[in-house]
C-alpha cells in the first residue's frame, strides 16, 4: 500500500524559504520517479517538479524554475522540495506523488498521492 506523508509547510513572508518533505512507504521507493504538485484555492492542481528514480534528472514548471529544487534520498525513502524566493502566488497545498512511469508533468501518470501540506506566503 502506497503511503506518502508530506510535512514542512507553514507560513512565510515573501522572499522566504520553506523545505517540504515527503516520507514514502509501502513500495520500493528507489524504483519510482516522484513528483510534487500544488493546488491553490479555486484553482486546479498543477505540476511543480519531478525527479527520476536515481535523482539524476529533474523537471520543473516554468513558474518555479530557478527557485525550487527537488531532491531525494533513496536510503531514507524521502523526497524533498526546497522552495526559495517564495512569492504569494506560491501559496497552495503541496502534494507529493508517485509516478507510474517517468518524471513527468502529467498528473494522470501519478498513481499515489499524499494528503498534502499547506504553504502560505504572505506579501
Amino acid at each position: 500500500q502506497v503511503q506518502l506523508v508530506e510535512s514542512g509547510g507553514g507560513l512565510v513572508q515573501a522572499g522566504g524559504s520553506l523545505r517540504l518533505s515527503c516520507a514514502a512507504s509501502g513500495f520500493r521507493f528507489s524504483a519510482y520517479c516522484m513528483g510534487w504538485f500544488r493546488q491553490a484555492p479555486g484553482k486546479e492542481r498543477e505540476f511543480v517538479a519531478a525527479i527520476t528514480w536515481s535523482g539524476g534528472n529533474t523537471v520543473y514548471a516554468d513558474s518555479v524554475k530557478g527557485r525550487f529544487t527537488i531532491s531525494r534520498v533513496n536510503a531514507e525513502n524521502m523526497v524533498y522540495l526546497q522552495m526559495n524566493s517564495l512569492k504569494p502566488e506560491d501559496t497552495a497545498v503541496y502534494y507529493c506523488a508517485r509516478s507510474r512511469s517517468a518524471a513527468t508533468m502529467r498528473a494522470d501518470e501519478y498513481d499515489g498521492w499524499g494528503q498534502g501540506t499547506q504553504a502560505t506566503v504572505s506579501s
